[in-house]
């Protein structure tokens, strides 16, 4: 039977580990440079964690059953940067014993990842345009 990923996604939203609702209280409200991340977002046939589409950055925060699905967590991760996504993995200790160090490393990408982007129009030249 398939999975309804939007109903899977809405479930997960209500049952957050604590690591997830403390990353969550750190990025939400455009709290990390004015981006907008979202949270257990459906993503194809999976569900990130946290996304911000406009750095095209997802935030995974994993406990130790991932340490055993090691090969899926690689096809995913493979997948999602097929569709021009960064995955940045966190275990949940990590997150919830040095939350300040998490945030400093996804700031960090989130200002990397932004100055390369290109702005949309060129700024005229001082002269131009007058």
């Amino acid at each position: 039977m398939p999975i309804n990923l939007t109903v899977a996604a809405k479930e997960l939203r209500k049952n957050s580990t604590d690591a997830e609702r403390l990353l969550w209280r750190h990025l939400k409200a455009k709290q990390v440079h004015g981006l907008k991340f979202r949270r257990q977002e459906q993503i194809g046939r999976f569900i990130a964690d946290f996304v911000c589409y406009e750095t095209r950055l997802i935030i995974e925060a994993d406990g130790g059953q991932h340490a055993v699905e090691k090969e899926k967590d690689e096809e995913r991760t493979q997948w999602l940067n097929s569709q021009g996504f960064t995955v940045l993995r966190f275990w949940n200790n990590e997150i919830l014993t040095n939350i300040e160090g998490v945030m400093e490393i996804i700031e960090m990408r989130c200002i990397n990842r932004s100055s390369t982007t290109p702005l949309p129009t060129p700024l005229p030249l001082r002269g131009e345009g007058a």
